[in-house]
């Protein structure tokens, strides 16, 4: 059984089991959150719109941090006009623990 989740405007495909990373989310370590459900699939049924919405998914936060440093760099040739940026971007790692649907 999996389901696709919405969070941050983003859409993941989970499982019980999986540690998702998602947009950064306001709940402390050890917290329960629970998910917006688009599709629920388990082998021979599949369940979108309103049947989807009746499904509920359930995680426990298990950290938050940060992904890698990405550098951006702009510049303009020709002009000396140069600009160096580093960018961490946070997230919340989440266990998937329940698939109720």
């Amino acid at each position: 059984m999996y389901a696709i989740i919405e969070n941050g405007g983003k859409q993941y495909k989970v499982s019980e089991g999986d540690v998702v990373k998602v947009e950064k989310l306001k709940a402390e370590v050890g917290e329960e959150v629970t998910f917006n459900v688009v599709m629920l699939a388990d082998g021979e049924t599949v369940k979108v719109g309103e049947e989807a919405k009746a499904a509920k998914v359930t995680g426990k936060v298990e950290a938050q941090d940060k992904f890698k440093k990405i550098i951006v760099f702009k510049y303009k040739s020709k002009k000396n006009e140069r600009k160096k940026q580093g960018h961490r971007q946070p997230f919340t790692a989440v266990k998937i623990e329940k698939i109720v649907g």
